[in-house]
């Protein structure tokens, strides 16, 4: 784990609403930012990546509840990140070298009047209830296919589970970016990897089960795993089912973003899912969050730079295309049978959308 390293902080103010940007610097060992408070609204932070590792910025706020995220930065790249700080109270930022443990953490102070984003139209506001019909609809269905996941493993099911599993991560990986929201370490105790797993860590979620299913055999406590990730989907739903479960359009744009990142950071390589070869079920998945995340925008994007619309729509069906290259059936075929130069294609598919997929935030938040 990291240590948690104060900031290098700068003692100033970032303005809302400026078109000056909060600049982050993160190396390895450290991550200055060159504002210690802003006032309420919408405060955009420009990372700047000069360490050697790949790194992410965080701005956590009450509870570690994730107000926003930038992923996969690697050395020498800039990213921008904007977040709807809408209340005052005391906020965390934290750069995370080498994307493990608990990042390099420091206070950020919001100050100032409750503040919303200027919503005339009433745009912001049909974005977020478009996102939450399809978080929601989302959790039904994980829920539904996570119970045949794990009734397949307590009857020792072996080969339904196994048919089971990537559909289930299916649901869950269109929506991940709301589960990272939740506090508590909600999405490591779902989806974290073996690979990423601290010293005395107790593992739990998706991969742990995976491993058991392909890799180790059952184990003596894989029954108490399965239902460990019951009740974890459980908590996930209970919350965006909560009343005060709300959905902040810039951040679901730059949800958008995230989704396309995991893909880059640990999809493409065939990390994420290395038991069991299912990592096209997660590219798709994605991909299809990230659509469906943008498409819940579509109307503000269209009003504002309907030239920005029309190329992301573009790649997106470019991406889809070169996915649907490797169907097999209902679903995909497994991982180790694409080529490493079929991997750098829709790596390179992959980048060029979400270099047309990082402008949204931007576009919707009126930056």
């Amino acid at each position: 784990m990291l240590a948690l390293t104060p900031l290098a902080l700068a003692a100033c103010t970032a303005k809302a609403g400026s078109a000056d940007a909060v600049t982050v610097t993160a190396t390895d060992t450290a991550c200055e930012i060159s504002a210690d408070s802003a006032e309420t609204g919408n405060t955009t932070f420009e990372i700047t990546n000069n360490g050697s590792k790949v790194t992410e910025f965080y701005v956590y706020g009450e509870g570690d509840r994730v107000m926003g995220e930038v992923e996969n930065v690697g050395p020498g790249l800039t990213r921008k990140l904007i977040v709807n700080l809408a209340s005052a109270g005391t906020f965390h930022t934290a750069c995370k070298p080498g994307m493990v443990g608990e990042g390099i953490r420091a206070e950020f102070t919001v100050t100032g009047d409750s503040a919303a984003p200027t919503d005339e139209t009433g745009q912001l506001a049909e974005a977020a209830a478009n996102y939450k019909r399809y978080v929601l609809s989302q959790t039904v269905a994980l829920q539904e296919t996570a119970g045949k996941f794990v009734a397949a493993i307590k009857a020792g099911d072996v080969e339904a589970a196994k048919a089971q599993y990537p559909t289930t991560r299916t649901y869950y990986e269109r929506i991940e970016p709301i589960a990272e929201s939740f506090p508590d370490d909600l999405d490591p105790r779902l989806d974290l990897r073996e690979v990423d797993l601290e010293p005395g860590q107790h593992w739990t979620g998706f991969h742990r089960l995976e491993k058991d299913l392909w890799a180790q055999g059952l184990q003596p406590d894989t029954n108490a795993i399965a239902d460990q990730l019951t009740a974890d989907l459980t908590e996930l739903t209970d919350g965006i089912e909560s009343d005060d479960f709300t959905v902040d359009p810039i951040q679901v744009a730059g949800g958008a973003q995230t989704l396309l990142d995991e893909i880059s950071r640990t999809k493409i390589t065939g990390e994420e899912d290395i038991f069991s070869g299912t990592d096209l079920w997660d590219f798709q998945a994605n991909v299809d969050g990230s659509q469906a995340a943008i498409a819940s925008v579509r109307p503000i994007l269209d009003e504002r730079n309907p030239d920005l619309g029309t190329r992301v729509d573009q790649r997106f069906t470019e991406l889809d295309a070169a996915l649907a290259e490797f169907r097999l059936g209902d679903g995909f075929v497994r991982y180790s049978a694409v080529t490493e130069p079929q991997r750098l294609a829709l790596s390179h598919k992959i980048d060029a959308l979400s270099a047309e997929v990082s402008q949204v935030q931007g576009v919707v938040a009126g930056r």
